[in-house]
């Protein structure tokens, strides 16, 4: 008690004496200066001298930077540091507690040899004066980095890795070599932004692929998120060569890309569900190239963009049904081809600017037949939330803050403060107190480490965290107990609270089973657009060695592993822009151990009614939902991803809503839908849930179910390549719920696994069969609840009038 009331004393005084938080343009990165006492817990294999901070130029890595000198050894040493007996990249040494953060100083650093990233590595460079990585002419095809950890041998594992503020050069190596500057075969939890690529003009160089190489050789792209924001200082993201990005994963959102004179700007590979949003296209042959990917590409959406002086903005292929389905809303097109061209045929199927939204594939309008009715390219009005919108009509966006501007001495460091981040000690009263005195005044830096809470941690307006490597807040004890009674971890603003709340490189998890947890509720709004924002933030239940329900929770029966209530609530009064969350509810272990089969309740629970932007989400493994959107109104979704939990389903003992009674105060769903059938498929939780509301917007949903009826740890692969389940995992994927929402707009919409893509009460049942293409089925545009819609179809010239 006396620590604590010191602590809040010394808070108190602080505050007082606190100037506000003005830029002060320093010449320095404030991450250079600040004092680095970050440490895992628990010590990773003992030891407690284990570096989660890596200065690249210092002792014992010593690069040079100059532009002569090979520093790839320096680099990847520093990058590989583990314990005092392990290197990072032994198969026995932990991941999740030997985080590293490796700064990349200015200068130039010349690579002979691949630099390979290890998962829970962020390889940051100085954003005040951007190093160069510069490919020595001799690396021929290799990448300069490779982002594959082979401890986890495969790409749809890879998590939690980053790069920023790095410049790629691939100059020096010859101009006919396919040489490639960033192979970035990852999954959730990974970012990328203010990275630049230089290339030879009329080069056959890559800026970016996607091709991880399994132990046994299978060649594999990852299941991502976003990247995005691939520029520094007004320089173009990718300029010359031949292909920018070479695309081929499960799903992406690319965000706020320049690309000028890329032969092609994006070649598609393989993507299920492809997001484009922010794309700038200049002096090139081809923008998007889909043309040869065929049934590897379910959709791709392109929103908010612009293309000048290409010879095609966008080659694709028809297949008459749903795969290859396109979306093109709000592009602007001067001195160049065909906006879109079909690649069998050859046909000009749009030119000019399109400012209204364009379908090529099934959609779904109103008043139209319930299997939906192919489209080759007709046109919708978009018909946008004004609120949503930034001053030229796109949708607002924004980019994760670095605080460059800021001096060190304007960042209050937690551990300084008196926090210990040990995973042990309660350090609730001393968080609070330091976020309570820094609002407004300080950048609040959370030094790697785990920050154990016992009861709500309340972040108020004029807040801004930044953390290290995911540095974790963990709920802990007996008041986060009562499923009845939940309580809130994290606490972003009270209701009506109005100001600046900004969280970046945090995870947020429970140290044990407690089904009372809800990690993190947002009721803050701002003044403006993107005053309460979250980047690269996760969440993270099960999976690890710091939580309790990492060995507790692998039994068949999921009722005595009830471990958080819900990852996310948007309360009514908040007005979030969040990019780069991902909600895992562990179906395995990533430091290694016992199956996890973990019952948490809710994913992303969403009731705002104020502009809320979810820029490149995931939520997975959720008991009852992934999202669920109740009366909330002014959303913008850019390409969501969820996966159905694999322990339900089929011969399952828990059975959804089970084990979690409905809590009608969170607007729980009871399944009643599954009344009078026989089939287990049926009680699994739901990927999207929309209940009532106005002015949704989703672009690009990637809805997966793959397993299910985990007995005795043996998972049922039930929907790729099973003729006994006639690949299918559950029954239903999305639903919306009566009244419905008013203004829904769907853009491709893809499904896994599920026989019933969409449930509308009262209105059309989407389904698989009348859906073919992408991983199994997709939707262009389902606009059933997309009032006033007015449809022009070219060539045939027909119109719908919803009345």
């Amino acid at each position: 008690m006396f620590f604590a009331l010191a602590v809040l004393f010394v808070g108190l005084s602080y505050a007082q004496s606190c100037s506000p938080l003005i830029p002060s343009n320093p010449s320095t990165f404030w991450l250079e200066n600040i004092h680095h006492n970050g440490a895992p817990a628990p010590a990773p294999l003992g030891d407690s001298t284990f570096p989660v901070w890596r200065n690249v130029k210092s002792n014992p890595w010593n690069a040079a930077g100059d532009g002569v000198k090979d520093d790839t050894n320096a680099i990847q040493t520093a990058i590989n540091a583990g314990t005092s007996n392990k290197w990072r990249f032994d198969k026995d040494c932990p991941q999740t507690n030997t985080p590293a953060l490796v700064y990349i100083p200015a200068g130039t650093y010349r690579i002979t040899s691949s630099i390979k990233l290890l998962m829970n590595t962020i390889l940051i460079g100085d954003p005040l004066h951007m190093p160069v990585f510069k490919a020595d002419a001799n690396l021929g095809t290799n990448a300069i980095i490779y982002a594959y950890d082979s401890r986890a041998d495969a790409a749809t594992i890879q998590f939690y890795k980053g790069i920023r503020n790095i410049k790629f050069d691939t100059t020096a190596v010859s101009a006919g070599t396919d040489a490639n500057a960033l192979n970035w075969p990852v999954s959730q939890a990974c970012s990328l932004f203010n990275v630049h690529f230089q290339m030879p003009d009329f080069s056959n160089h890559i800026g970016i692929t996607m091709a991880g190489v399994t132990g046994d050789g299978k060649v594999q792209g990852g299941s991502g998120t976003i990247m995005g924001d691939l520029h520094l200082h007004h320089q173009q993201s990718f300029t010359g060569g031949g292909t920018g990005i070479r695309l081929s994963n499960q799903q992406y959102l690319l965000k706020n890309i320049d690309f000028k004179g890329c032969r092609t700007a994006i070649s598609v590979d393989s993507i299920f569900v492809g997001v484009f949003q922010g794309m700038h296209f200049q002096n090139g042959a081809t923008g998007i190239d889909i043309k040869d990917s065929g049934d590897r590409t379910g959709s791709v959406t392109l929103i908010d963009s612009t293309a000048s002086s290409m010879g095609t903005v966008v080659n694709a292929k028809n297949s008459g049904h749903g795969a290859g389905s396109l979306v093109i809303e709000n592009l602007s097109v001067s001195n160049s081809g065909p906006t879109v061209r079909q690649s069998n045929g050859g046909q000009t199927l749009a030119s000019g600017s399109i400012t209204d939204t364009w379908v090529m594939g099934n959609a779904y309008v109103p008043n139209g037949p319930t299997t939906g009715s192919p489209q080759t390219g007709s046109r919708y009005p978009s018909n946008r939330s004004p609120s949503l919108l930034d001053s030229n009509g796109n949708y607002f966006i924004m980019q994760q803050p670095q605080y460059e501007n800021y001096d060190s001495t304007q960042f209050i460091n937690v551990k300084d403060a008196g926090a210990k981040g040990d995973g042990v000690t309660d350090d609730t009263a001393t968080l609070q107190s330091i976020l309570t005195s820094a609002a407004g005044c300080k950048i609040v830096y959370f030094p790697q480490g785990t920050y154990i809470v016992t009861s709500t941690l309340y972040v108020p307006p004029g807040s801004r965290i930044v953390g290290d490597v995911w540095s974790t807040i963990s709920a802990s004890g007996s008041n986060f107990g009562s499923l009845s009674n939940p309580l809130v971890m994290l606490q972003v603003g009270r209701p009506g609270e109005v100001g600046i709340a900004q969280i970046s490189d945090m995870l947020f998890t429970t140290a044990d089973i407690l089904p009372g947890a809800i990690l993190l509720e947002v009721n803050m709004a701002g003044v403006n657009p993107g005053d309460v924002s979250i980047w690269n933030t996760h969440f993270r239940i099960g999976g690890s060695l710091q939580t309790k329900v990492n060995t507790d929770c692998g039994g068949d029966d999921t009722g005595n592993c009830k471990a958080a209530f819900a990852m996310l609530h948007i309360t009514r009064s908040a007005s979030p822009y969040i990019e780069n969350m991902w909600g895992w509810t562990a179906d395995h272990s990533i430091d290694g151990g016992a199956s996890q089969n973990i019952a948490t309740g809710r994913g992303a629970l969403v009731e705002s009614v104020k502009a809320t932007w979810l820029v490149g989400t995931a939520f997975e493994h959720n008991t009852l939902y992934q999202y669920h959107f109740n009366n909330a109104q002014n959303v913008y979704v850019g390409m969501q991803q969820t996966e159905t939990a694999y322990w339900q389903g089929g011969g399952s003992i828990q059975k959804a809503p089970n084990p979690w009674p409905v809590n009608p105060a969170f607007s729980d769903p009871d399944f009643s839908n599954c009344l009078g059938s026989s089939s287990d498929q049926c009680q699994m939780g739901w990927a999207t849930l929309i209940a009532g509301g106005s002015n949704i917007f989703i672009y690009g949903s990637a809805l997966w179910s793959f397993f299910n009826d985990n007995i005795h740890q043996d998972w049922h692969v039930c929907s790729i390549n099973n003729p006994a389940t006639d690949n299918n995992c559950q029954l239903n994927m999305a639903r919306i719920l009566a009244p419905p929402p008013v203004n829904l707009r769907w853009y491709a919409v893809n499904t896994l696994g599920a026989v019933n893509m969409v449930l509308d009460d009262g209105g059309v049942q989407a389904t698989r069969f009348f859906n073919p293409g992408s991983w199994q089925a997709v939707i262009a545009a389902y606009l059933w609840r997309a009032g006033g819609l007015v449809v022009e179809k070219t060539g045939l010239q027909e119109v719908f009038d919803e009345l």
